[in-house]
């Protein structure tokens, strides 16, 4: 249900609607029920004010239907007005599996975005219309919020983790991104525009930019260079576990614990590789906390994302002392 709230930003996102759906049946029932709580209170107030000072009022009896009925309903419409607001939490904050993935890097005072292409932008995001997309963020300072009043989302970038969201936008046109948390002397410059293309134009530019190759080639190259091959190899007789088909499984920890092999997980492992040893493996891996920026471990991940399993039959596919999920990210 689409309702159009006054003074409210354009509806141009899929789920926008449904927030705005939401807000405006909580203000509908604030003003009913204010209302309802004004005018008897009123009205009490005058029907059963004192007339002389040497009255005594009646002894009033309670109503058991009464107390029933005003505990119940409030209770029936919170608990509406819970599962309405966490329906719609759980999709925005649960992204589609064929959803884009875009990776953005907040800074004081700067938004940074990372196409899988290699494109990347400040502070201006191109997405395309009608296309589910994942946002993927990080920030490599003080904690700051990406918000598009347009798509009604708002969400807190932490330091030290990744926070994810998704939208898909419904009409074309250029949209403010703001940060929603004070950042520093300089948050009120942190803002930028969203601009929704159609599906055509926005192929076109993305292949007019000046990109130095696909995101996932920067992390392969970023790879190699801290010679993490060199242990996570293909044939599964490295020091580390093997990465192919590794990312989104679930994967066997030394204390007996499991974890998925998600974005956060790789980016622990890679920083603090000692947080979650791998079943069937040492804990060995150096520590890359300060060698890598917060982009480089962006690419380092799409890397991991980006190489899926081995052919059936193929050699290496897996270790006996460690399946094939099982991974600590990049070692030396």
């Amino acid at each position: 249900m689409q309702v159009s709230m006054p003074f409210s930003p354009d509806q141009a996102s899929s789920y926008s609607g449904q927030v705005d759906s939401l807000f405006a049946f909580l203000c509908v029932l604030t003003i009913l029920f204010g209302t309802v709580i004004t005018l008897l209170i009123i009205y009490f107030a005058i029907k059963y004010r004192r007339r002389h000072k040497d009255e005594i009022p009646g002894q009033v009896e309670g109503s058991m239907k009464l107390e029933v009925l005003w505990s119940v309903i409030p209770f029936l419409i919170a608990m509406g007005i819970f599962v309405w607001g966490a329906n719609i939490y759980y999709t925005m904050y649960h992204a589609p599996s064929e959803a884009l993935d875009i990776y953005v890097v907040a800074k004081q005072w700067m938004w940074k975005f990372q196409h899988l292409d290699g494109q990347r932008e400040i502070n201006e995001l191109h997405v395309p219309l009608g296309r589910k997309v994942k946002i993927t963020m990080t920030t490599e300072d003080v904690i700051h919020s990406f918000y598009v009043p347009a798509f009604r989302i708002k969400l807190d970038v932490v330091p030290g983790k990744y926070s994810t969201v998704w939208f898909e936008a419904t009409k074309p046109g250029r949209y403010h991104l703001f940060c929603a948390e004070y950042c520093g002397t300089g948050h009120s410059r942190m803002i930028g525009w969203v601009e929704v293309m159609e599906a055509s134009e926005y192929q076109a530019w993305l292949a007019g930019g000046a990109a130095e190759g696909s995101l996932a080639s920067s992390g392969e190259k970023l790879f190699q260079q801290f010679a993490c091959i060199t242990c996570h190899r293909s044939d599964g007789q490295g020091r580390g576990p093997v990465l192919q088909g590794l990312f989104g499984k679930e994967v066997p920890l030394q204390n007996g614990g499991k974890v998925i092999a998600d974005e956060s997980y790789i980016r622990e492992s890679i920083l603090s590789p000692r947080a979650k040893v791998v079943a069937g493996f040492q804990p060995i891996m150096p520590t890359f906390q300060g060698q890598v920026s917060e982009e480089q471990l962006l690419q380092i991940v799409a890397y991991i994302k980006s190489i899926g399993a081995k052919a059936p039959g193929e050699a290496g596919v897996s270790n006996p002392n460690a399946p094939a999920p099982a991974m600590k990210p990049p070692s030396q």
